[in-house]
């Protein structure tokens, strides 16, 4: 457990204010309470066809990244990298969590790659744009592995620096978008590194206007409205909004996305998820402005249902979409 605390009222006693999932409390003194358990128990299925191992990559403020690859590649070329950045709001979530892990096995084994699985700082008491720096930190620490005399041998014998993928769950989803933005057509400031193309599971977009299924979709969502505004209000900077730049990819003051060039993009959303009109006007504007982007809805499915579950068929069907388009993309270079 951790608890930190802030100058606050100190004539009563603190009440909490916010709570998420049970694993993080705020209290009206401005004092903060972190589990040390994730909000999901689940079984690690760890049945040894995945190595990993976890490496320090900003020691400033103790940031790890979990690495996994396949015990036993299927070739002897060398892998693709795929960075898997988790989600929670930006006020929980972790590298080390279970439902985190177990989906990096899948994608270590099923995409026969290189997985980075990165922690960022987390909300309220690191607010954006903590997690997009992080982000932004942890890939050009991908960078220094490339160009290092003395390399971490686990991760450069076995990947291919100019076939990387960054992907994104929720939060994690807007952080890529963050980093798309900000690396560009061809990543060039991170090269010998090369980013091929970005997959968005489920991102975290938000806005001043609600979108009608934010309004009118399900109450008992996984991932429900209330929830939504909490993440958003604990975690945007302190007086701005929910069309703040790194929230609202088309807020008014946001950059113009229409002029901006990009690598490939898939964006994956479940069609219960009261995220999807976001993700989908996304999509739609950015394929209307030529931008290379692939948009696929799955019926009826929640928020993260691809690491909740992530052996459901739908689970299985979106892997094979993330499979396809890595491979039209490798295969068209």
């Amino acid at each position: 457990m951790s608890h930190t605390t802030a100058p606050g009222n100190t004539s009563s006693p603190p009440h909490e204010v916010d709570e998420c999932r049970g694993v993080l409390r705020v209290y009206s003194d401005g004092s903060i309470w972190r589990s040390n358990k994730p909000s999901f128990q689940v079984p690690i299925h760890d049945d040894g066809s995945v190595l990993w191992k976890d490496v320090v990559f900003d020691s400033k403020h103790n940031l790890q990244l979990r690495l996994y690859k396949p015990a036993s590649p299927y070739t002897s070329s060398k892998l693709p990298i795929f960075y898997y950045i988790h989600g929670g709001g930006f006020c929980i979530g972790s590298r080390t969590w279970p439902n985190c892990q177990n989906y990096c096995y899948k994608l270590a084994s099923e995409l026969q790659a290189v997985i980075i699985s990165p922690d960022y700082r987390l909300a309220p008491e690191n607010r954006l744009p903590a997690a997009i720096e992080d982000g932004y930190k942890a890939v050009k620490w991908l960078q220094s592995q490339a160009t290092d005399e003395v390399p971490d041998e686990w991760v450069t014998d076995v990947a291919d620096f100019s076939r990387v993928f960054i992907s994104g769950d929720s939060a994690g989803g807007n952080i890529a978008h963050n980093l798309a933005v900000r690396f560009g057509f061809g990543s060039l400031e991170l090269e010998p590194v090369r980013v091929r193309g970005y997959v968005y599971l489920a991102p975290f977009f938000g806005g001043t206007v609600l979108t009608k299924f934010e309004a009118e979709g399900p109450k008992d969502a996984f991932l429900n409205f209330e929830l939504i505004d909490r993440f958003w209000r604990l975690s945007i900077p302190v007086g701005e909004s929910t069309d703040h730049p790194l929230v609202n990819p088309f807020g008014p003051i946001s950059p113009n996305l229409e002029e901006l060039e990009f690598d490939p993009i898939l964006v994956v959303v479940g069609g219960s998820d009261l995220l999807k009109d976001r993700a989908k006007e996304y999509a739609e504007k950015l394929k209307k402005w030529g931008k290379k982007i692939e948009y696929v809805e799955f019926e009826g499915q929640q928020h993260g249902f691809f690491t909740i579950n992530p052996d459901s068929e739908p689970s299985k069907k979106l892997m094979l979409v993330i499979k396809k388009f890595i491979a039209d993309i490798i295969n068209s270079v």
